[in-house]
């Protein structure tokens, strides 16, 4: 049995919970939040230790993995007391602001023999692991391009200062550009070689980056598009049945502009309450109908087409489009917890190591300078992704 804690419990801490409480070989063992209301009513509702901070449930001896679900700029402090502790642990992407922080997470690791995680990321969703099989059995041919897009209002919902500043690791470069990469490498075998990109900042009432496009290559010749546009008009889910990016029904009537337009009423006073009201909205009670959409996915191999489907994958070839349905009961939250339980209890090779997640703060990093210099960016620490079994 894992026993688990979990630092922070903001959209992302909460969301993995469920998953915890799911799994036949895991417990959910403490919480920790520097807001007392919240840890105190959570370790209530789920039977956990409520901890005052991420020292404290560290002192707890029956807990033997951390999630690190804290801002972006106190990863390291926080992993690195954990593997101090002699704790297993899961660190919330992206990973760190910069890869020498990144690097130093990883060798303690290393050193200590605890497992490191990096996740969740949208490279778990389901179907998108299933592209990933489709391509290593080879029934298409080799990647060629992979293109992947997605439009929301990710700039305009309430956010602390630190979700929005670059150099702590915030803006959607880091905050959602983390989760494209990951998917990008996830398809394309995880060697990206260079990446040319631009990033806009062209609201002055809301500072920072709020859209990205990047153009990467990988060493084998393959090539892929990322684009993210954070600024809230046009929602990519309007594309796709109205399923937005947990799974759930969205309205594009409703959403259209309603974040610009709350974000330019709302004084700057009030934007901390806002973003923890819209977190109490995030403790789901049913499950979604739906897969994870984070944006149109499309890999174009050799012989055919691949992008997602409400149910699914739809695959594209000489003789037609055809669907193949994916169960909706394996969220990529469930699939985080899987991988990262069986890295700790049977010293399984993971996909989403400490490695992985230095490649993808490379790239990220790498976006960013790219636009600033107007140069395509070499990259020096990617690393392959594990061969999967055909399908």
């Amino acid at each position: 049995m894992l026993r688990i804690g979990v630092a922070g419990l903001g959209t992302a801490g909460r969301l993995l919970i469920p998953a915890i409480e799911q799994h036949p070989q895991a417990r959910l063992a403490a919480v920790a939040d520097l807001v007392p209301e919240a840890r105190e009513s959570f370790a209530a509702a789920h039977g956990a230790v409520s901890c005052a901070d991420i020292d404290a449930l560290l002192q707890l001896k029956d807990v033997d993995a951390v999630y690190v679900a804290t801002p972006t700029h106190l990863h390291r402090e926080h992993v690195m007391a954990a593997i101090a502790a002699g704790k297993h642990v899961l660190v919330e992407k992206p990973m760190a602001p910069t890869i020498e922080e990144a690097l130093a997470m990883t060798e303690a690791a290393e050193r200590a023999g605890v497992v490191l995680s990096v996740g969740h990321s949208h490279g778990y969703d389901l179907p998108i692991q299933a592209m990933r099989e489709i391509v290593a059995s080879g029934e298409l041919g080799r990647v060629k391009l992979i293109n992947t897009a997605y439009y929301t209002d990710w700039f305009y919902r309430p956010r602390l200062r630190e979700e929005l500043d670059t150099a702590l690791g915030g803006g959607v470069t880091f905050r959602q550009g983390s989760h494209q990469f990951d998917v990008i490498r996830v398809l394309g075998g995880g060697l990206l070689e260079s990446v040319r990109a631009t990033t806009f900042d062209w609201d002055p009432k809301r500072p920072g980056i709020g859209a990205y496009a990047a153009h990467c290559t990988f060493a084998d010749g393959a090539v892929a598009a990322a684009t993210y546009n954070g600024y809230g008009l046009f929602h990519s889910f309007e594309l796709y049945d109205d399923v937005g990016e947990l799974g759930y029904s969205e309205s594009t009537e409703k959403k259209t502009g309603t974040a610009r337009k709350a974000f330019y009423e709302r004084t700057s006073n009030d934007e901390r309450d806002a973003k923890r009201t819209r977190i109490e909205r995030h403790t789901f009670t049913q499950p979604p109908m739906h897969h994870n959409f984070f944006g149109l996915t499309i890999v174009s191999c050799e012989r055919g087409d691949i992008r997602q489907s409400p149910g699914g994958l739809y695959v594209y070839t000489i003789d037609g489009r055809s669907e193949r349905a994916l169960p909706v009961d394996l969220d990529p939250r469930s699939l985080v917890l899987a991988e990262w339980y069986e890295t700790i209890a049977r010293r399984r090779a993971p996909l989403h190591d400490g490695r992985w997640g230095i490649a993808n703060v490379e790239i990220c990093l790498a976006v960013i300078e790219s636009s600033r210099t107007g140069r395509e960016i070499r990259l020096k620490h990617q690393v392959a992704a594990p061969e999967v079994a055909a399908v």
